[in-house]
């Protein structure tokens, strides 16, 4: 079944899937309140699609500029992550000190 797809489906394939995933995360932390956060996973969410849209750009040969923008954009939203998991280890680590003076 695979070999009859293209990589360009797979990889769309792939993209739905993720952004359902998404959408669940978000709904199952929306009604419950427990899971994960959309702010626990988003930035890291848009750094994976944009990888993947840059590979799609590929696998479609939509040229250099368009993967370059998507490996830009997925660079950002990995920074974007790596600030707010290190903002967020600073504040707990804070707030342990705090309950231990």
């Amino acid at each position: 079944m695979i070999e009859s797809l293209g990589i360009a489906q797979i990889i769309d394939a792939v993209i739905v899937f993720t952004l359902l995933e998404c959408v669940v995360l978000w709904a199952y932390h929306r009604r419950t309140g427990r899971g994960v956060a959309v702010r626990d996973f988003l930035a890291n969410m848009v750094s994976g699609l944009c990888l993947m849209f840059a590979l799609r750009c590929l696998a479609t040969e939509a040229g250099t500029t368009a993967v370059a923008l998507f490996l830009l954009a997925a660079g950002v939203a990995h920074g974007v992550d790596i600030l707010m998991r290190w903002k967020r280890s600073a504040t707990n680590l804070s707030a342990a000190r705090r309950a231990n003076a």
